[in-house]
């Protein structure tokens, strides 16, 4: 019922920037939190950021600096703005959901297909 659909991925220089989307759309009742994850060629998936719908967010240490979390509840749509991008950034950007939706009584966690964000350095 539930599908979260990202946009905004590509190529981008280093030193760049690049926002990144992620609306959730179906039959959802609501959502306590959105984030953003990425996981890189080898490596384990990482916490990137994570907003609550009352707009408390967790960034993971090494992304505070350059990255910024937003939302925009009307539109069940969650935003991740990368600034001074580097190589290492360089992964597949994810993004999940903490919801319920209109047939559930418990929140589940879902998760969109990725975003490929690539830095060229």
């Amino acid at each position: 019922q539930v599908q979260l659909v990202e946009s905004g991925g590509g190529l981008v220089q280093a030193g760049g920037s690049l926002r990144v989307s992620c609306a959730a759309s179906g039959s959802i009742f609501s959502i306590s939190a959105m984030g953003w994850y990425r996981q890189a060629p080898g490596k384990q998936r990482e916490l990137v950021a994570g907003i609550s719908s009352g707009g408390s967010t967790n960034y993971a240490d090494s992304m505070k600096a350059r990255f910024t979390i937003s939302r925009d509840n009307a539109k069940n749509t969650v935003y991740l703005q990368m600034n001074s991008l580097k190589p290492e950034d360089t992964a597949v950007y994810y993004c999940n959901a903490r919801l319920r939706t209109s047939s559930s009584l418990y929140e589940n966690v879902y998760w969109g297909q990725g975003t490929q964000v690539t830095v060229s350095s």
